[in-house]
């Protein structure tokens, strides 16, 4: 009877947040939102896409080091500053609203606009600290995509500068926005699987091919700053396979899939453990494969790492056809959740779940509306900075142990998420600071 009323009370508690925000422009064109768009590639002109689509408020500019190519995710993806600024011109245009957005190759001239309230950094992860800290200083509010870093020490920067300067950030996590997600998680949150013992992630496997040992550089194309986009990131010859969509498989500028697909379901499991803002207190390294050395990719093709927590909990996450998912397990049962879709050990468990969304209701959509109504009402959005930074600097962790793992095997250390820093692990400490130059 105990866990009977303690499930209906769940129930109620779980049916409020579902709530879906309001999404189109606002009542008055005063208080439309101005924004600047930096980085146009794949993630970028989806957003972009997005945005237009919900008419969430004037895109007035864009900034891409590229000019305009094909060759991202896919080959005839045709992306860059100039077809995105065309792109918001065009449809600007059949809706009747200002057709003004200027095209810049230096992020900077975004920044220094009086008319640009927030900016959305949709680049590479290397660039996410500088331009965030730089942004913030500059009044604007910032939709950042995940992971929110590229190294550990750098999100405790960005939580500095947002705070300091009183802007709203939103992580690129969008899954905090997916109603599916918001439920499962806050249904192991409210105690429907009883005390929960232990979290199953997945990431996915890499989905592109790069070159092998021996591979030989290539010119710059005359439309690419390659200068620029390399930024804070170690001076390396150029390669069409290091830029644009497959960044994330060198460890100069990602994280591999431990980043890209982990900072969605791990960001998931410290949800459902009520630790947004913390992390583990040990993280082993299980499991770990690489290319053959002289790769251009360079991150770990699989892998399989084991986390405890102070609660007790552990969590494992580990390489998969999945993609992302996240799996709970409790006392009496389990719900799991993720791009394969949402289970649980009984059908009842999932009572009250809401339908998953499509269109203006998929969750990119329903992120970036939370961030334009936090940036109108200056309210916390649903994934603010130190979550953002929390979640990636597990990933980050997680990624200095398995780094280490073919010359020294398994590796357990103790982790003291205070500090961000390994407990007598010098080795993986160092894996945590990459190289940097000044940009």
């Amino acid at each position: 009877m105990a866990n009977r009323r303690r499930f209906l009370a769940s129930s109620l508690a779980l049916s409020a947040p579902f709530l879906l925000p309001r999404i189109g422009r606002a009542a008055g064109s005063a208080e439309r939102v101005r924004v600047g768009f930096i980085g146009t590639g794949n993630q970028g002109m989806s957003l972009l896409t997005k945005f237009l689509d919900d008419d969430l408020g004037d895109v007035v500019a864009v900034c891409d080091v590229n000019e305009g190519s094909l060759g991202y995710r896919e080959p005839d993806h045709f992306y860059g500053r100039e077809p995105a600024a065309e792109f918001v011109r065009r449809r600007a245009g059949t809706k009747g609203l200002p057709a003004g957005c200027d095209a810049y190759a230096d992020f900077r001239k975004i920044l220094d606009r009086n008319d640009v309230d927030a900016v959305l950094i949709v680049t590479p992860d290397h660039w996410h600290a500088d331009m965030t800290v730089l942004a913030a200083d500059a009044g604007k509010d910032v939709y950042c995509e995940k992971p929110l870093t590229l190294a550990a020490d750098e999100g405790r920067r960005m939580i500095d500068a947002v705070r300091r300067g009183k802007r709203i950030l939103q992580t690129g996590s969008q899954e905090r926005s997916n109603p599916v997600s918001r439920f499962v998680c806050e249904a192991v949150k409210a105690g429907r699987i009883g005390r929960l013992s232990r979290i199953v992630t997945k990431v996915g496997y890499n989905n592109k091919t790069g070159p092998g040992p021996g591979w030989v550089p290539e010119a710059v194309p005359a439309t690419f700053d390659y200068r620029s986009w390399l930024g804070p990131a170690p001076d390396a010859p150029y390669h069409h396979d290091r830029c644009l969509y497959r960044f994330r498989f060198n460890y100069d500028y990602s994280g591999g899939q431990i980043t890209n697909f982990g900072a969605h379901c791990n960001d998931m499991a410290h949800w459902g453990m009520d630790l947004d803002r913390g992390g583990p207190t040990e993280i082993e390294c299980l499991e770990a494969k690489f290319l053959p050395a002289g790769s251009l990719f360079n991150t770990a093709t699989e892998t399989r790492f084991r986390c405890r927590y102070p609660n007790g909990v552990e969590l494992v996450c580990e390489s998969g056809p999945e993609g992302v998912q996240t799996r709970f397990e409790g006392a009496d049962g389990w719900m799991q959740t993720g791009y394969k879709g949402t289970t649980a050990s009984d059908p009842a468990l999932l009572a009250g779940m809401p339908a998953k969304g499509t269109g203006r209701q998929d969750s990119h959509s329903l992120h970036l509306a939370n961030f334009i109504d936090c940036v109108r009402s200056r309210e916390e959005p649903r994934a603010p900075v130190e979550v953002g930074h929390a979640s990636a600097v597990l990933c980050h962790a997680a990624n200095a142990l398995i780094r280490l793992f073919p010359e020294a095997g398994p590796t357990r250390a103790a982790w003291d998420a205070t500090l961000g820093r390994f407990v007598d692990q010098e080795a993986a400490n160092r894996m945590l600071v990459p190289h940097r130059r000044d940009p």
